[in-house]
């Protein structure tokens, strides 16, 4: 006591100390009775789930191999159902053209001769050679009868009487064959041949259409109305058959797609609407109604980091429309959804 009252200063040091410490008291038991409320009474913040937006895109592409001549729309370009897109022009495909509408020519005229019949000159031909055979038969048949009178009365030998019989046979054997010369000539090809020339005409023309359809392609249009989105090749570059040659953004079929963990599903039904905000769009937020659930496969599963306690949990992609019409809605945009 008599050191304290010897030293002022030191009393008061220690006094100071003394309030700082219950200073310092007081607010940790604050800071700990706050962080208790808070821990009690607030809120748990909303879970974000990240989505984009997306739209049906055509890749615009032909059957004809060719070099690109023209293309008549730019990237953005809004277009409609039928608009000319691009011309492809193929020199070989042309030159097939005129190779098979020359067969086809060829086909049609071959045809026409089949179904028009022998030549009169050749019929003419073969009714001579039958009135030829007909006057032999009647020469032969009158000697014939001659000499087989003789050999009754046995004037001549029998082998003459054979000689003669030989050659009225014979006659008569001449006669018919020109008789079926005759009718063959009257009735022109076989039916078997006219089907056959019909059937080459029908292939000429096939060849035809076929390479006609090629053609169709050297003009490509819009399947549906849209926005281009990518142009590949270059005016004067050559594309392969089927090769893209452009892709149409189908504006009017617009989604939001979300990849999300199994348990999340609950909270996103099929059929069931979600509130979701656009950040690009000034944050505007829109009901959007689920129309798609669908697993991604084991390749997007969620492993466990326990060997208990814990378990797998697979990622789905979720789709969904939105139900108010956004035209600045474009693919690729943020899409958020605040799990409560």
């Amino acid at each position: 006591m008599s050191d304290i009252k010897n030293n002022p200063s030191q009393a008061a040091e220690k006094g100071e100390s003394k309030v700082l410490a219950v200073a310092l008291g007081v607010v940790a038991l604050v800071c700990i009775a706050l962080a208790i409320v808070g821990f009690c009474f607030l809120n748990k913040p909303d879970e974000i789930i990240e989505g984009q937006a997306d739209a049906t895109s055509i890749r615009i592409s032909g059957k004809l191999p060719g070099r690109v001549t023209h293309i008549y729309v730019h990237e953005g370009d809004l277009v409609k159902a039928g608009d000319t897109l691009v011309h492809i022009h193929s020199s070989l495909a042309e030159a097939k053209l005129m190779q098979a509408e020359g067969m086809e020519t060829v086909a049609r005229t071959q045809n026409r001769k089949v179904d028009a019949g022998t030549r009169s000159q050749i019929i003419q031909a073969a009714r001579d050679m039958v009135t030829q055979a007909e006057a032999g038969v009647d020469i032969t048949r009158k000697t014939y009868t001659r000499i087989q009178n003789l050999y009754s009365e046995g004037v001549v030998s029998e082998q003459k009487r054979d000689e003669a019989k030989a050659a009225y046979d014979a006659a008569v054997a001449a006669h018919n064959a020109a008789k079926s010369q005759l009718d063959l000539a009257v009735s022109g090809a076989q039916s078997e041949d006219k089907e056959s020339a019909a059937a080459m005409v029908n292939v000429a023309k096939g060849g035809v259409a076929e390479v006609e359809s090629l053609l169709e392609d050297q003009y490509l249009v819009a399947p549906c109305d849209g926005q281009i989105d990518q142009i590949y090749p270059q005016e004067s570059e050559l594309v392969s058959l089927g090769a893209p040659i452009m892709s149409l953004l189908k504006l009017d079929d617009k989604w939001v797609t979300f990849n999300v963990r199994e348990e999340i599903l609950n909270d996103m039904p099929l059929g069931g609407e979600i509130e979701v905000m656009i950040p690009a769009l000034d944050h505007k937020k829109t009901k959007a109604r689920i129309y798609y659930v669908r697993d991604l496969g084991t390749y997007a599963t969620w492993q466990a980091t326990k060997a208990t306690g814990q378990w797998d949990s697979k990622t789905f992609e979720v789709k969904a429309h939105t139900l108010d019409t956004i035209p600045q809605l474009r693919p690729g945009m943020t899409v958020v959804y605040f799990k409560k």
